[in-house]
């Protein structure tokens, strides 16, 4: 698993996102917060063809990270409850950064558009478009019609 060793803490990644996600564009970066802890960071993006402004909410999913890392402990003390939990927060955010930097790199080298990478996370005040994709069984994506056979 990528960053799982990160020391890097969930603070500062997340002020590198922010950067990054300003550099390109972005405007009314907000943190959301769950429990008191930060879950993901929502922001406002314009697209120029669609002469739109759009809400997008990334989320890090730390427990899901958590439940990995418990994984690879055969048999966790109390005491690494917290720094696993600690490292998980870490792990996921810093899996964030390195994806919105991958894709911020490919709306740079015009590899894709800005509105194109974060579709999935625009969001509607309730959910992303993901979700409400994925609540209608994903009916609105398209059957692919592939030819399974090969010549040989």
């Amino acid at each position: 698993m990528k960053n799982y060793t990160s020391q890097v803490s969930v603070e500062k990644t997340i002020s590198l996102i922010e950067r990054f996600l300003a550099k390109a564009g972005a405007s009314n970066i907000l943190k959301n917060f769950e429990a008191g802890v930060i879950s993901s960071i929502s922001f406002t993006l314009f697209d120029p063809m669609s002469r739109k402004t759009v809400f997008i909410r990334l989320p890090a999913r730390v427990e899901a990270v958590e439940k990995i890392l418990y994984r690879k402990i055969k048999r966790p003390r109390n005491e690494t409850t917290k720094r696993i939990r600690e490292q998980a927060a870490r792990t996921a955010w810093k899996l964030m950064l390195d994806w919105i930097e991958v894709q911020l790199s490919l709306i740079e080298m015009e590899q894709a558009e800005a509105l194109q990478v974060f579709l999935p996370y625009i969001w509607d005040g309730q959910k992303t478009l993901y979700a409400a994709i994925k609540e209608n069984n994903f009916k609105f994506l398209p059957s692919a019609s592939v030819n399974h056979e090969r010549n040989e």
